[in-house]
């Protein structure tokens, strides 16, 4: 194969998973995670991804799993929602015995696309969402021309997707002296903006 060309001695299989222009599905889940495909909007077929975690388990109330004496084959069933049902009948709800669970985060990954609307209903509600910002809205009809966004159409999207917090990336050449002015530009649209830059880790909320 093709990789053999670059890397003779990888040392696992790699399984090719194709993914057809304009697909949406899931591609990838296991226990807590699930990745999901949706198409882009570029010169070439181009797809975006969103990872969701699963619902989290809620969190025992080690007073009450105490004061209970509950069997330790029943606590991954009360995480799960159930109720305890006591020797004597009583049935203790959940409510009474968990604390609500840690939220689950989700994010997606807009890279090379213009504006489209279609965008925003694919990652409505995501909490974080890096979206290519390739040029200033000064160069809005050379972005349409290339099949990319800018900063302000990248900012749009995640304000009408209603996203918690938005990165932008993928920034021209002609801005290497310094990505404020696309920034700014996104920032004034939504406020919560940063900018990528290799190497960058952050925090999903």
């Amino acid at each position: 194969s093709w990789m053999d060309f670059f890397n003779r001695q990888c040392s696992f299989n790699i399984v090719y998973d194709i993914i057809e222009p304009g697909e949406r599905r899931v591609i990838y889940e296991d226990s807590g995670l699930t990745v999901e495909t949706f198409p882009l909007y570029h010169r070439l077929p181009c797809s975006g991804f969103i990872f969701r975690e699963k619902p989290k388990l809620r969190h025992l109330r080690g007073d009450m799993v105490k004061f209970l004496s509950i069997p330790i084959s029943l606590l991954q069933g009360i995480k799960e929602g159930a109720d305890y049902v006591k020797p004597d009948g009583i049935v203790i709800p959940n409510d009474r015995l968990t604390t609500p669970p840690d939220p689950s985060v989700s994010y997606a990954y807009c890279s090379d696309t213009m504006y489209n609307p279609r965008v925003v209903k694919d990652i409505a509600g995501v909490n974080t969402v890096y979206h290519e910002a390739t040029y200033h809205s000064s160069l809005k009809s050379t972005a349409k021309e290339r099949g990319h966004s800018t900063a302000s159409e990248a900012a749009t999207v995640a304000r009408d997707a209603g996203v918690s917090r938005l990165i932008i990336g993928h920034f021209s050449k002609r801005y290497i002296q310094g990505e404020k002015p696309l920034l700014d530009e996104a920032a004034a649209i939504f406020p919560s903006t940063i900018l990528a830059n290799e190497g960058l880790r952050i925090d999903l909320e």
